[in-house]
This record gives structure tokens, sequence and C-alpha cells, in this order.
């Protein structure tokens, strides 16, 4: 075979397994997020699709195990043939769905980098393009690849790699994620995210007015200045508005507090120079309440210490007194977007601790800490150090080192493996 092309296959393999890789374990470090994306095109998608809604997060684990473990097999050359038929089932599949979430638009990103890559419906449909086109020569040109390592080495990684991921993804779930891509991260000052730049882009509009006349309908563009020329004989009908392009948008754009009884407070909580507790919960019907006794511990130790403390939460009224009465909750209660509340901390409830509009710290159900002294005596009052490098690197040792160790015993494993073969003869 052509060395060139033999050179543009391993070009194929390698970016496949690098995007693979990638988009799974963005994927991996939140699966909540994933969770939340799936839920979102199972809404989206109707009825029927409504009724896998409570499987989600299996399916998220599925959806980051399959994706990850295809690159981890195509950069290795483990399972070559397996490997690259799957590969192309999921392209076939994805492109034309994605096409479909281009042009009906039912979710406003693919979510299929997590929040780490960020894509809009065209961008991603153009990238399963060229996925596609890739995935075709690789499975069109790879028949000369051959496995350099044994059997029963390539079961072993394959299987380490699945492992690895699921206790990646159960850790991330179980308490935070190990890296944060969303908008409201540790050091975040809000009011800064939330700023529009001069000059910004406005989002462009079209406008359309319905008239009818004998029965028939017909739509007029507006140009912006002028009425559409009918005479009296027409009657207005309707008038539509039609995105044509999407301006600017801040990193957070739609973060408000409005505190029961009192109205909007979002300006006086962040511009508030002491420290404010932020209690979360999207949805306090479906909130964990094992932990209810230390919330409310740490409410009663905000109020002895002057901290203000609000629960946001996107709950109705009924849903709130409920949630009252089951946790004996007295802290106040304020109403917020629930995309943004999921969007904030990965936890329901979860906890955050805020400072003149900055993020200072965000805790997990599981892991809320005992405040026991003053916050501004105590560590837990200083802003969480966030070294992502290191976590980056520490993931990346700890799979890897293992990896490569299989791949350094692969002669004496295939030996351990004919022996007992042998044995069993």
């Amino acid at each position: 075979m052509n060395k060139i092309i033999k050179i543009l296959v391993y070009v194929c393999r390698f970016l496949l397994a690098a995007t693979f890789l990638f988009s799974g374990f963005v994927k991996a470090v939140d699966p909540l997020g994933t969770t939340y994306k799936i839920e979102d095109y199972f809404t989206a998608f109707g009825s029927f699709f409504e009724l896998f809604v409570p499987m989600a997060f299996v399916l998220s684990l599925l959806l980051i195990g399959f994706e990850f473990v295809l690159g981890f097999n195509l950069l290795f050359g483990i399972a070559i043939k397996r490997t690259k038929w799957l590969t192309l089932l999921l392209m076939l599949f994805m492109t034309p769905l994605t096409l479909y979430i281009a042009l009906k638009n039912p979710v406003s990103d693919c979510g299929c980098f997590g929040d780490a890559l960020v894509l809009d419906n065209w961008q991603t449909f153009y990238k399963n393009i060229v996925l596609l086109v890739m995935t075709l020569f690789y499975v069109w040109k790879s028949d000369f690849m051959t496995p350099f390592l044994a059997a029963p080495t390539r079961f072993l990684m394959e299987m380490f790699a699945i492992v690895s991921l699921l206790l990646l993804s159960l850790h991330c779930y179980f308490h935070l994620p190990v890296l944060d891509f969303r908008p409201y991260k540790i050091g975040t000052y809000i009011p800064e995210k939330m700023i529009i730049p001069d000059g910004a882009p406005q989002d462009e509009y079209e406008t359309i007015f319905v008239y009818e006349k004998d029965g028939q309908q017909k739509e007029f563009l507006f140009d912006g200045v002028n009425m559409p020329d009918v005479d009296s004989t027409w009657t207005f009908v309707d008038q539509k508005s039609k995105l044509l392009k999407k301006g600017y948008e801040p990193p957070i754009h739609d973060f408000s507090i409005e505190l029961e009884g009192v109205g909007d407070i979002t300006k006086e909580v962040l511009e508030d120079k002491g420290y404010t507790f932020l209690l979360i919960s999207n949805k306090l019907e479906n909130a964990v309440l094992r932990k209810s006794f230390e919330i409310n511990r740490i409410y009663q130790y905000a109020q002895e210490n002057g901290y203000p403390f609000y629960c946001m939460n996107s709950s109705l009224e009924k849903d709130r007194e409920d949630y009252r009465d089951e946790t004996g909750a007295e802290y106040p209660f304020a109403t917020t977007d629930n995309i943004t509340l999921k969007t904030i901390v990965r936890s329901n409830p979860g906890l955050v601790l805020i400072k003149n509009g900055t993020v200072l710290n965000k805790w997990h159900y599981n892991d809320l800490p005992e405040f026991d002294q003053p916050l501004e005596n105590s560590p837990l009052g200083e802003m969480k150090k966030v070294n992502n490098v290191g976590t980056i690197l520490f993931i990346f040792f700890s799979f890897f080192v293992p990896v490569f160790v299989l791949i350094g015993l692969d002669k004496t494993i295939r030996n351990i493996y004919k022996s007992i073969k042998n044995r069993k003869k």
C-alpha cells in the first residue's frame, strides 16, 4: 500500500482517538451535566422520549464510557475491527441526528464536549461531517493494521479503561466535578461575567406581519421603518419575530434572586462586602433530605455570625412548603431560574459561599464542612485554591502509568495466559 495512504490512515485513527478521548473525558468529569443535556434532548423530542428521562443518568454513563473506550481502543489498537465498525455506526447515527438538530434547533448546543468546549448546532454538524469522512477513510483503508499486543493484555487494558472512567464519573457525581468549566467556578467575580461590552453584536430579528383577506392569509416582511403596504380590505391577524443572528451573550446572563415577600435582591447580594451563603436546589422536591440537619445547623451558624443565608430554588410554593415541613427549614427562600441553578453547582442541594460577588467555595451535600468559628478567622472563609493543571496531570498519570505498565508486561501476561491454557488442556 502507498506509504502516504498509510500515514493518512494513522492520522485519521489518532485524530478520531483524540476526539473521542477528549469528549468522553470532559463528560466524565461532569456526569450530571451530561445527564441534564440528555434530559433536554428527551424533553425537546416530545412525549414518547420523555419516558426515558428517568434513565438519563444511566444513559449518560453508557455514552461517556462508550465514547472514551472507542477513543482508547483506537489509540492503542485494541479490538481493531470491532472498534472501527462501532465508530462508523456511531458517526452514521450522529451525523444525520446533528443535521436534524441544526435545522430544528431543539436545544441551544449539542453538549458533545460538555462545558469545556461549547459548539453551536451547525458547528457540531460540520464537525461530525469531518469525523465521518475520516471514519470512512479509516474503515476503508485500515485492513493492513494488526494488534501489537497479546489478546489478554488488550482485554486487561480495555477493562481498566472502563473501570477507571466509571470510577471517575461516580466520584464527580457523588462529589463535585474535579474540573469546573462553567461560568460559576470558584474564583469567578459574578458581576464581571454579566457585563455586555460596548459595541457588542446585538440580536438581529426579522419581523413579519400576517394579514387576511377573502379567507386567505398572507405574510408581509416589515423593513423596520414602514408598515406593510396593505389597504383597509386586509385584516391584521398576527405579528411574528424570527431570530436571524444571535448577538453577544455574556457568560452569566440569567442570574437573579427573587426573595419571598421582598422582591429582587440580586444587586444587594452581589454587592455585599461580607460573606453570603447560597443553598442551591434547582428542585426542592428532588433534593436529598438526609443532610437537612447539617444544613439547618449551618443556617444557625450563619445567623449567629451575621451572614446572610438564602435557599435559591425554582420550585412551586406548594413544594417549598412541603420541603419546610419535611426538613424544618427556617431559612429564607428565593426564586431563581432552574437552568441557572443547575449550572451553579452540580448538587441538589449544594452550598455556595460568596463574598463581594465572588465565588469563594462550593460544596456537594456529601462534603458539607463543619463551621465552628467565624469565617474571618477560618480557612473556610478563604477562596479555595484550584489547580486545574495539577488535577489534569494527576488524572493523566493515574490513568496512563498503569496502561503503560500493562504494555510493558505484555510478554509476561502472554506467557501466563499460555501457561493457564496449557494446564487446562
